[in-house]
């Protein structure tokens, strides 16, 4: 098994189905990134807010409200859940610097496979 294969904990078509475009912009929602860093949503919002000077609006964006009800539309999902505040969109620049403030190893693999396929993309 190559470095790479031993890298790739989460099927490539999974991460590439969780990456959407808003605004221009090729982004992963923070639920979803959690969820494949094995945090909750809330633990990674904390961690974004208590690191706010790594993550300009070129690395992450909130969601309008508008922007939320459409991609809810396209996805057609019930798993949203009752969120009380809208979602973060994070830019490939951003995810890479989620590398940085989430310091569990699952979060640091996953965020290698997705730099990589953001990269191809």
């Amino acid at each position: 098994m190559t470095a790479k294969q031993k890298l790739s904990i989460i099927p490539e078509n999974i991460l590439v189905n969780k990456i959407y475009e808003i605004r221009g912009h090729k982004v992963m929602l923070d639920s979803d990134l959690a969820e494949l860093y094995g945090v909750e949503t809330k633990r990674l919002n904390e961690q974004i807010h208590r690191n706010q000077d790594r993550f300009p609006e070129d690395f992450m964006f909130q969601l309008t409200e508008s922007e939320w009800q459409n991609l809810k539309t396209q996805i057609a999902t019930s798993s949203w859940g009752g969120r009380r505040k809208l979602s973060f969109a994070f830019t490939e620049h951003g995810v890479f610097m989620l590398s940085n403030v989430l310091n569990n190893q699952q979060a640091i693999q996953v965020n290698i496979q997705i730099v990589r396929i953001f990269t191809r993309l």
